[in-house]
């Protein structure tokens, strides 16, 4: 049988089988985080939200960057931004012992430019951008949606069609009050799907999500974007 594609296989549904006593629901990933395996020695770490698990280790495992490893902080820090910086310092003290080289998958994701200023303190590297949206769809590409008015999207990652409720609907007190729902999403107009798999049922979900907050809907399928890029350049390229 011919050997898949580095594109079909980014894009095909995986269905990863974590490190013992690792896991990768996404509850835990949104609650616990993901905890960082034993180091060996010459070994890349990299400290990311728990949003981005899934999406790191298929990139990892599809371009054979076997010498990453990776820990994530709960994904749920992304409800509190102003406790991301404090969380990510911690996170390069307790492993910039035994780790050499330490990368932080973080956009600024809310710190308003302190989480970069920290990163650069600390002598590590952060992803570029000011979010995951941004990121996966590819900064430039982003900037240009921007310029060009798309100002009124709400925008949902593989992760967040998953956990929409979590991080979306009970947040914001939909789930108690959802007469407030034309109050809280009024100044939207549409919500932008960034799929980075194909999943006909993520896809559903997403469609479901924007009737729900009575915005038009809009899929596009990014991939891994920027985050692809950002990981190859650290890792030196694949090792196939």
């Amino acid at each position: 049988m011919a050997r898949k594609g580095r594109a079909a296989r980014l894009t095909e549904r995986a269905a990863f089988q974590p490190p013992t006593g690792r896991s990768l629901e996404e509850t835990s990933l949104t609650e616990r985080g993901l905890a960082a395996p034993e180091k060996k020695t010459g070994r890349i770490l990299l400290i990311a939200c728990g949003a981005l698990a899934r999406e790191i280790l298929a990139i990892k495992d599809v371009n054979g960057l076997d010498h990453i490893d990776l820990t994530c902080l709960p994904a749920k820090l992304h409800l509190y931004p102003e406790q991301i910086t404090e969380a990510v310092e911690g996170a390069v003290a307790k492993h910039s012992a035994t780790y050499d080289t330490i990368h932080v998958v973080y956009a600024d994701c809310g710190t308003g430019g302190i989480l970069e200023r920290k990163c650069a303190e600390l002598g590590v590297e952060m992803i570029a951008g000011p979010h995951c949206y941004s990121f996966f769809e590819g900064n430039e590409t982003f900037a240009r949606h921007a310029d060009e008015g798309e100002i009124t999207a709400f925008y949902l990652t593989d992760f967040l069609v998953k956990q929409f409720d979590a991080f979306v609907w009970r947040p914001m007190g939909l789930d108690k009050h959802p007469e407030l729902r034309d109050m809280v999403f009024g100044n939207y107009t549409k919500l932008v799907y960034q799929s980075q798999i194909n999943d006909p049922a993520l896809l559903t979900k997403a469609r479901d999500c924007a009737d729900r907050m009575g915005l038009a809907f809009e899929h596009r399928h990014t991939g891994y974007g920027d985050l692809q890029s950002a990981m190859l350049r650290w890792g030196g390229g694949a090792r196939d």
